[in-house]
């Protein structure tokens, strides 16, 4: 099975199941001399972890990172840098149905039809327990990035037909409520909104935005490799994605050229800026200076107790309902996966862009 790592130098690996010892990443490419503990990492990993609030799966993991490797005294050496989160609280059991039949918008049909084969445990390497790996990887891409002066903000932007106020927009919010909205009243409304999901036995979607402040112009390439190609490929990646735009993305497309065009204009400090954002930050597939702004579209849950049509390893049309421990949205705790992959992105873009400086 290929198709387990990204990046030309800034590399990342991922390994692991959702119900094996362990899940983790490699990490190479990192410069040597960057202060990096597992406490850096395992503020990015409890964003993610289960059973946080009544709107993750219930599923108890403390998620604990270890470097085993590519650190030392507190400082990174440059070789590579592997990363273990153990599971501790697997379930196997719940999942010993699935493998008589294929659970409706799961990968188990596709795996089996691939590879003639499949981990039915929790989806195996199409679990969501998958993307520790990349939030571990992405927590040590993001500090390096903070240190260049680049940061990034996300955060849930809709749930369901919930979205976001962005006259209520309160960057503090974010972190205050299980849903990660920066908008406490859009929060509350999205939490009522669950509520009912759940009483239906049912799931919901929704859309991740994300914000990159301080990226230089000039990173990127003009033709495969553009800054937002890399970005979107990365993004839908994670499994649970289903749409991706940047800038003004689909409402470009009603847009005229007068209204979609970013005018250019001198800045305070005299450097060439953009009046306007709808190009949300990358030009021709390079970035331009302004901040870049995309988002990301997450699909419902697809495990869910209300009864669905689907078709077994023998062949007969039959109906399920999927039990188990899961999320009633995944949205939220998806945030950080998109904030990671977006680090792991922009950082090995930027040092494909120094070595082509020279």
């Amino acid at each position: 099975m290929a198709g387990s790592s990204i990046g030309k130098i800034f590399t990342v690996t991922t390994w692991g199941e959702s119900h094996g010892e362990a899940l983790g990443a490699v990490v190479d490419g990192c410069p040597a001399g960057i202060e990096l503990s597992e406490d850096d990492i395992q503020v990015y990993l409890d964003r993610r972890k289960p059973g946080q609030s009544d709107y993750t799966t219930p599923r108890k993991e403390d998620d604990s990172v270890r470097i085993l490797s590519g650190v030392f005294e507190g400082k990174t050496t440059g070789c590579p840098i592997s990363l273990m989160v153990k599971n501790e609280n697997q379930r196997s059991k719940d999942y010993s149905k699935v493998a008589g039949y294929y659970r409706p918008g799961h990968a188990d049909y596709t795996f089996d039809a691939k590879y003639g084969f499949r981990d039915y445990r929790g989806g195996g390497r199409s679990s969501g327990r998958e993307t520790i790996g990349r939030v571990a990887a992405g927590a040590i891409a993001a500090k390096i990035l903070k240190s260049k002066g680049i940061n990034i903000l996300t955060y849930t932007k809709s749930i369901g037909e919930i979205e976001i106020d962005k006259s209520r927009f309160n960057k503090e919010e974010i972190f205050k409520n299980p849903f990660y909205m920066p908008d406490k009243q859009a929060a509350q409304e999205a939490g009522k909104y669950l509520d009912e999901c759940k009483k239906e036995e049912d799931s919901a979607g929704g859309v991740i935005e994300c914000v990159i402040s301080g990226v230089p112009a000039g990173i990127g390439e003009p033709v495969f490799d553009k800054l937002d190609a890399a970005l979107a490929k990365a993004v839908f990646s994670i499994g649970a994605v289903k749409g991706f735009e940047i800038g003004d993305g689909f409402a470009a497309a009603k847009a005229k050229g007068s209204e979609n065009n970013d005018e250019f204009t001198i800045g305070k400090n005299g450097e060439v800026c953009l009046a306007t954002n709808h190009c949300g930050g990358v030009l021709g597939g390079i970035s331009c200076g302004s901040d870049i702004v995309f988002r990301a579209a997450v699909k419902p849950t697809p495990s869910i107790n209300k009864v669905q049509k689907t078709v077994n390893s023998m062949g007969e049309e039959t109906e399920v309902s999927i039990g188990g421990r899961h999320d009633p949205v995944i949205v939220p705790r998806a945030v950080v996966v998109v904030e990671a992959m977006a680090a792991i992105t922009l950082l090995d873009m930027l040092f494909v862009s120094d070595i082509n400086q020279y």
